[in-house]
């Protein structure tokens, strides 16, 4: 018998050797209970020591186990893998001669499409039927319960295997690794990899839908806050268009995935890919002063929003620059100097201080000044120091001259509420975001989310002392304000800037890989730094000369430093 702490009820249990997690959760912990709504949640997998696995794994030593749910991170993502394969298989059996491309996430889901041809051919739009068919046969395995099982296999047969079933990036992605050996899951005489747990059964996965959009269709699982429902339908035309712009962009390139992204590298091409990627990027910036120099005579406030770690900073001075090329005079004004004194600062649901809520703001006086300047009026700008939690003045006066515009960036720039009394018509909203088409391969994603993450990672310990640690443990809050305070109002923007570059996860592979490497196996981070290591084992990291070809005013050395913006 084995001795194993589970910590969802803080108790020791004693298991048979080679017991199943499966089997210990049956007996001892058949929920999970969220510690905040109380809510129960089947278990989808285990932290085994702080490490993610699948509830097959077998127990022959001393551990401590937590059993996790949908309401768990990492319960959604194991959740997402399964329903994948549900639809990949269904795919496969419903629409023989259709290839599956699960493309990028949205508001309302996973943005998939079918292809003609194979994964690289054209999209082709699905009839009502055939979403109507592959619902259906996704319900069958549903309810069948059928059991999703994995093995390791040679590395040669996977590729033989996935060429066969028209997978070439996850083929390519099998050569460029090099490894002897790799772990694929099987479905019903299906194959397939997954780059996380999976569910124990197909039984698990009742909560999903398809839902038409543009030329494909969104794959919807279940909303976090209520597991028997799918996540709500939202207005997403021009996220959904800037990301649909970039993944055009990756098959321009031939780098639709990481097997490609990792052969470029190997190959010698990655100083030739940065200047390419910064090329495509300055004319985003180029563009976007265009549309608001043709507005001149209309706009005067330009607003820029975006979540964490997006490269707002480095956007806005970009912007500035562009719109100096064309006569324009931007002037800066920065939002953080409009805080509350922090005795007036609304508190959250835990009773702590909210810095990101909308209420954590002057917006009587931002609203005065902006009204003020756009009248012809000159103001004195506040100044906040963050240690006294004070705002104060100091003689900074500003006034609008002609082809001067106002710059700002901060979270809130897209919220109406922010600046009511303002003229909206003066207003240009830009909505800033590192959003990635890029996909490990034809089914598996890269995270938006994990993107900023390590974005965030290595610029906080860089210039603001702040651990990985501490980063990715504070990470959770910071989504949280993202969720509430800036996606609800993306689509309000008259433009949108994907500051996300195909060259970067190689590059912060460099930077941030020795940094998960110092988190202990006794930190609650450490279970997002194994996730994230093992995901950088995929990636080819760039090298010390190939990263000083990154010129210094790009977005990524807001980053990683030597920035001249």
């Amino acid at each position: 018998m084995i001795q194993v702490f589970l910590q969802n009820n803080r108790s020791f249990h004693a298991v048979e050797e080679g017991s199943s997690l499966l089997e210990l959760a049956q007996a001892a912990c058949p929920e999970v209970t969220d510690p905040k709504t109380r809510a129960s949640y089947p278990v989808l997998a285990a932290l085994v020591d702080h490490k993610l696995k699948e509830l097959s794994f077998k127990i022959f030593y001393p551990h401590e186990i937590t059993f996790i749910g949908y309401d768990h991170p990492d319960g959604r993502r194991t959740y997402f893998r399964s329903l994948s394969f549900l639809l990949q298989h269904a795919v496969r059996t419903v629409l023989p001669g259709r290839d599956l491309r699960m493309e990028h996430s949205l508001p309302s889901g996973m943005y998939c499409e079918l292809r003609d041809g194979g994964p690289d051919g054209p999209a082709v739009k699905p009839a009502p039927e055939e979403l109507a068919a592959l619902k259906a046969r996704m319900q069958e395995l549903v309810d069948a319960d059928l059991p999703f099982t994995t093995e390791k296999i040679r590395s040669e047969e996977a590729e033989i295997i996935f060429s066969a079933q028209r997978q070439p990036q996850k083929a390519s992605l099998r050569r460029s690794l090099g490894h002897y050996f790799c772990r694929v899951y099987h479905l019903a005489g299906q194959t397939d990899t997954f780059h996380g747990p999976l569910v124990p059964s197909t039984g698990m996965l009742g909560v999903f839908d398809l839902m038409p959009f543009h030329e494909g269709f969104c794959l919807q699982y279940p909303s976090s806050g209520d597991i028997t429902r799918t996540i709500p339908r939202r207005r997403q035309a021009k996220l959904a268009g800037t990301l649909e712009g970039y993944a055009q962009w990756c098959r321009t390139t031939g780098i639709e995935g990481i097997g490609t992204l990792n052969k470029v590298l190997l190959n010698g091409g990655a100083v030739r890919l940065i200047n390419l990627c910064e090329a495509r990027q300055e004319r985003q910036y180029a563009r976007v002063a265009d549309l608001i120099w043709k507005e001149r005579d209309r706009v005067k406030i330009v607003f820029i929003a975006g979540p964490s770690s997006s490269g707002k900073t480095s956007s806005s001075l970009r912007l500035a620059q562009q719109l100096r090329v064309l006569g324009m005079k931007p002037k800066v004004i920065e939002l953080d100097n409009y805080f509350v004194a922090r005795d007036r600062t609304p508190l959250d649901e835990d009773g702590k201080m909210d810095f990101e809520a909308l209420e954590a703001m002057d917006l009587d006086l931002l609203g005065e000044h902006l009204n003020t300047l756009l009248a012809g009026g000159e103001v004195e700008l506040p100044r906040y120091d963050f240690h006294k939690g004070q705002p104060f003045f100091e003689g900074h006066f500003m006034k609008l001259d002609e082809g001067d515009v106002l710059v700002m960036e901060g979270i809130h720039a897209l919220d109406p509420a922010m600046v009511p009394s303002v003229d909206p018509e003066r207003i240009f909203r830009v909505y800033a975001s590192a959003l990635t088409s890029l996909n490990v391969d034809e089914n598996n994603y890269i995270s938006t989310t994990d993107n900023r993450l390590l974005r965030r990672m290595v610029r906080d310990n860089l210039y603001r002392g702040t651990s990985p640690e501490d980063t990715i443990l504070r990470w959770p809050s910071v989504r949280r304000g993202e969720d509430k305070y800036i996606f609800p109002f993306q689509e309000n923007a008259d433009a949108q800037l994907n500051t996300a570059l195909l060259y970067e996860l190689p590059l912060l592979r460099y930077y941030a890989e020795p940094l998960l490497r110092r988190i202990h196996p006794t930190s609650p981070a450490y279970t997002d730094a194994v996730r994230l290591l093992k995901f950088f084992e995929y990636i080819v990291a760039l090298q010390p000369s190939e990263i000083a070809a990154i010129p210094p005013t790009s977005i990524l050395r807001e980053f990683i430093g030597g920035q001249t913006l």
